[in-house]
This record gives C-alpha cells, sequence and structure tokens, in this order.
C-alpha cells in the first residue's frame, strides 16, 4: 500500500453513483408496491451497500483500512432508471472515492440479483465518481 504515514487528517467525502437499468415499467411498479420475490429492493439493496463500502479494503489489496464516519445510500426513479447515489465521509488521511464507488456497485448487484427473477433485461450502467472533496483536490464530475 502507498505510504500515507505523513499526511494529515481531512475531512474527506465522496459521491458515487450507479445506475440500474430495468427492462420494463412492471419491474418499476413491482418494487415501488415492494412486491418483489426476494423482498425489498430499496432495504435490501442499501444494506448491501452498506456492507460493501466497510469491507473494500478486505477486497481491493491497495485499499487502506479506514474509518467510515457516515455512510448514505438515496436512490432516485427516472423512467426505467434506478440512479443509486452513495456517499461516504471520513476525517482521515485517504480519500473515500473507492468505498463510495465500491458500495455503488454492490447495490446495483444487489438489485440485480433481487429482480434478475422478474426481469431478464436487468443491465448495470456508469459506475462512477461524481464528486469528492478533502485532501490536495476537490473534483466534481456531475
Amino acid at each position: 500500500m502507498v505510504d500515507i504515514t505523513q499526511k494529515q487528517n481531512t475531512h474527506r467525502t465522496a459521491v458515487a453513483q450507479a445506475i440500474v437499468k430495468v427492462g420494463s415499467q412492471d419491474t418499476i411498479t413491482t418494487i415501488k408496491e415492494n412486491k418483489v420475490p426476494k423482498g425489498d429492493v430499496f432495504a435490501m439493496s442499501k444494506a448491501a451497500g452498506f456492507l460493501g463500502l466497510k469491507k473494500t479494503p478486505e477486497l481491493l489489496p491497495d485499499c487502506h483500512p479506514l474509518p467510515i464516519e457516515f455512510a448514505g445510500i438515496d436512490y432516485e426513479i427516472d423512467g426505467l432508471n434506478i440512479i443509486v447515489k452513495v456517499t461516504v465521509k471520513t476525517f482521515y488521511k485517504t480519500g473515500v472515492e473507492v468505498e463510495a464507488m465500491h458500495g455503488a456497485s454492490v447495490v446495483a448487484l444487489n438489485m440485480y440479483d433481487m429482480l434478475k427473477p422478474i426481469d431478464k433485461a436487468i443491465e448495470i450502467h456508469q459506475i462512477k465518481l461524481l464528486q469528492k472533496t478533502g485532501g490536495k483536490s476537490d473534483i466534481n464530475y456531475s
């Protein structure tokens, strides 16, 4: 791993996104009405996302273990797209961009897993970093 022992702690935030595209409006309706056979898609996917972002350093060898002091997962439905936004905050020596993107990825994969029995046309799109603050640079991609 990169040596961060000489870096200073700063407030760091990252916002990442994933888009889950479903195949029909019926799938969106089934999600909204909480009638998906595997359970509440939004609640289960949020829990999976929290687990994923917390386990990032266990799965990606160059990521430092760090304190996650806030994590938020929000959803927006736009037509057949479910837009997932994951926000992660810490006060530490290194950023939380990978944790946010990993969390968004896990949310999207969990949604895929829960919805595949009812919709064979699900796709995952645009896992990307939207914003980061703290450290040497602030970046806003959105």
